[in-house]
């Protein structure tokens, strides 16, 4: 075992649970201020909360060794409410106000791009760690999140191996879903699947051009009767499946509705990239078992950092006492492990720059050698603000968890997808 590996695995150790019990900072100690930027109420607090406690734990784990060149993390804690307006005012407290040397934050892609104005700006840092549509690129943010051709694509090529012949694109009405689905409409031509054999809609321009692809929903929506009754219908020849973009509560519903369709994973399954083990832990996953996701990491992970990781995790949780923190029936999930990758990414890079100073931390980064061995694999920050890391396919079980059943190999992150696959498309004389 290399000693680059076994550096890991000790700094990933079991830490007892005195030492990471929460304190607040002695007049001694050096302090470095840190924003957590989530949305703790609204529709999107069932995936955003545990993004919170998530950062909570890793910075008081950080602490236990000894902080970040010697400071310790003091968190800053604001609620977004799942009001994107909010997000960028609440950006601006933690920057201006706070004074914070990074943010960590943000779920949906629309919370995002209200905040990116922000922390251009005033030059802030902001790591963002939740799957999202690419065609972005900020020098003040970083993306630990899975770009489309970490998640979405694979997914796609997953489900053509299998012998799937037509996608039902659903999704949540916001940035997210809508630009992801347009490129998989793109990448669907391009391997071959016919228009009619994708579902849920086209929305075209004026000349012609298809703008939109796939059918949506409001946050929040509860009433899937007919779309699920449509995608039935669209499924009867048997070789279908469903990409759903969904975000938020609204997965309940539409579940709830498939399984009283009678729709199960051998009829056509659900391949869903904003559904991991904490949104499955408030699902009836004994109705789902075979539903399929695709993420950069699972629970199931079978490695020693992993099962470190989810020990200290299972301690933390037994002894932290930060209001609002749930302990019972406690699950994690990539945006959770990329949040605390995020973290330790942001560490490195301001040990290796000797400085909290935004433009030296970025340049670090920007370096493309800042690594860290994780929960779900190797990752590396790459020069373009995203990362390299592993993905995965798992089908739900029973007990909310998944079986793994693909897996891709440092995938290079990419985030503009929709050029590229127009130029393939334009070069078949499609």
């Amino acid at each position: 075992m290399c000693k680059k590996i076994i550096k890991t695995l000790a700094a990933l150790a079991f830490v007892s649970a005195a030492v990471f019990s929460p304190r607040a900072a002695s007049a001694e100690d050096k302090v470095v201020k840190v924003g957590i930027l989530h949305s703790l109420s609204g529709t999107m607090a069932i995936s955003e909360t545990s993004l919170r406690d998530i950062l909570l734990y890793t910075f008081d784990q950080i602490n236990a060794k000894g902080g970040v060149m010697g400071y310790k993390i003091e968190p800053v804690i604001v609620d977004g409410h799942s009001d994107w307006p909010t997000f960028a005012e609440k950006a601006k407290e933690l920057l201006e106000q706070d004074k914070v040397a990074v943010m960590f934050g943000c779920w949906t892609s629309v919370s995002r791009k209200y905040v990116l104005p922000v922390v251009e700006k005033d030059n802030g840092l902001l790591f963002y760690p939740v799957q999202y549509e690419g065609e972005e690129l900020s020098k003040n943010i970083f993306y630990t999140a899975e770009a489309v051709n970490q998640q979405a694509t694979p997914a796609v090529d997953y489900m053509l191996q299998q012998g799937k012949k037509k996608f039902y694109l659903i999704g949540t009405d916001y940035v997210y879903p809508q630009t992801t689905n347009l490129i998989l409409y793109k990448y669907l031509l391009l391997h071959g699947v016919p228009v009619e054999n994708i579902g849920g809609g086209l929305r075209m321009d004026s000349s012609g051009k298809v703008i939109s692809a796939g059918k949506y929903v409001p946050f929040s929506y509860t009433d899937f009767q007919q779309i699920v009754a449509d995608i039935k219908q669209f499924a009867a020849s048997g070789d279908a499946c469903v990409i759903n973009t969904i975000n938020g509560d609204s997965n309940v519903p539409f579940f709830k509705e498939i399984v009283a369709a009678g729709l199960t994973p051998s009829d056509c399954p659900v391949v869903s990239f904003s559904l991991a083990e904490d949104e499955l832990r408030s699902m009836p996953t004994k109705d789902l078992v075979g539903e399929l996701g695709c993420w950069t990491y699972f629970m199931s992970i079978k490695t020693p950092e992993n099962k470190a990781f989810l020990a200290d995790w299972k301690a933390w949780l037994g002894t932290e006492n930060y209001p609002g923190v749930v302990k019972e029936k406690r699950a994690v999930d990539s945006p959770m492990v990329l949040s605390y990758d995020g973290v330790y990414l942001w560490k490195a890079a301001v040990e290796k720059a000797g400085s909290f100073d935004v433009d030296k931390v970025r340049a670090a980064l920007e370096a493309g050698d800042i690594s860290f061995v994780g929960p779900g694999g190797k990752v590396t920050m790459q020069a373009n603000h995203h990362v390299t890391k592993t993905v995965y396919i798992g089908e739900t079980k029973a007990d909310g968890q998944f079986k793994i059943v693909s897996e891709f190999p440092d995938v290079y992150g990419e985030p503009f997808q929709l050029k590229t696959l127009d130029a393939k498309l334009a070069a078949m004389g499609k």
